[in-house]
């Protein structure tokens, strides 16, 4: 499937790829204009560009702050462990790929229990012995602690570095969120980093949290059937008994960007937010 110079159509589809249904690292991938999608997620980019025009910024906002916080991680913490949860598809500069090059010693273990992606993550098996990945829900957070790969790759006596981005706005199940993220930070080392990103609906600017609701009820009721933006205080509960990390959470366009911004943010970036934070 890589290497195409255009996306994937839906002729001769593997036997377990349902495309009644959009697959959310198929979108992602989309929103990154990646090759590994098909017309149905490519639908749900479409349903959500005609109220917001710019909405591949949610994408790339997100990678970018992916990108920056592994960074940061790798260069300013001496953790060299990485718990990846909601991995998506392989794109350019992965948190493998970011952090080994800072720290060729680092370890990554990938988690996600889309079927694309698990294709290629047993493509990164092969391609490094630095990089490992595990099928399982991320929203089970005692069977991701429990995972047999994590367990074997991962020191829970040492700090690690967790990454949630861009996942928990895809849940709505019974637990909170909030609760989801407690029994992960609960079980994490002291010394540990914490990274998430999230929809947000930025209840306090009357236009911006109208565009929110808009794209969330795009989201809800396309092929992919989930997105929701949360509000800050929501946002920041799932970030309980850390010590963030200046400048707290902002929106990920904000997040120690790589210069200064000469030109304003479109509306979107203003519907995505991110921080990171320090288990004490």
């Amino acid at each position: 499937m890589p290497g195409t110079d255009a996306p994937l159509s839906d002729d001769a589809l593997p036997a377990y790829i349902d495309t009644t249904k959009a697959s959310i690292a198929r979108v992602y991938d989309a929103f990154l204009n990646g090759k590994d999608n098909y017309e149905v997620d490519r639908e749900v980019l479409r349903r959500l560009q005609q109220v917001a025009p710019e909405a591949i910024r949610l994408g790339g906002d997100n990678r970018e702050f992916l990108i920056r916080v592994t960074r940061f991680v790798a260069s300013q913490t001496g953790i060299t462990q990485y718990l990846d949860c909601g991995s998506g598809l392989p794109t350019a500069e992965n948190t493998h790929q970011v952090a080994q090059r800072i720290q060729p010693e680092s370890r990554v273990v990938y988690i996600d229990n889309d079927p694309v992606v698990l294709a290629h993550g047993r493509a990164l098996l092969e391609e490094n012995d630095q990089t490992h990945f595990s099928a399982a829900d991320i929203f089970q957070p005692d069977q991701i602690i429990n995972n047999e790969i994590v367990r074997k790759y991962l020191d829970f006596s040492e700090p690690i570095a967790l990454f949630q981005l861009g996942t928990l706005h895809h849940y709505d199940g019974e637990r909170s969120p909030q609760s989801i993220m407690a029994e992960y930070i609960d079980a994490l080392p002291s010394g540990s980093y914490v990274a998430l990103s999230h929809f947000c609906d930025p209840e306090t600017t009357p236009e911006l949290g109208e565009l929110a609701r808009r794209m969330e009820q795009i989201f809800l009721h396309s092929p992919m059937g989930s997105g929701l933006f949360r509000t800050r205080t929501d946002i920041e509960g799932m970030l309980r008994g850390l010590e963030l990390v200046k400048p707290g959470l902002v929106r990920c366009a904000d997040w120690w960007p790589d210069g200064p911004r000469i030109k304003p943010l479109d509306p979107v970036q203003h519907c995505i937010v991110g921080a990171v934070g320090r288990k004490p």
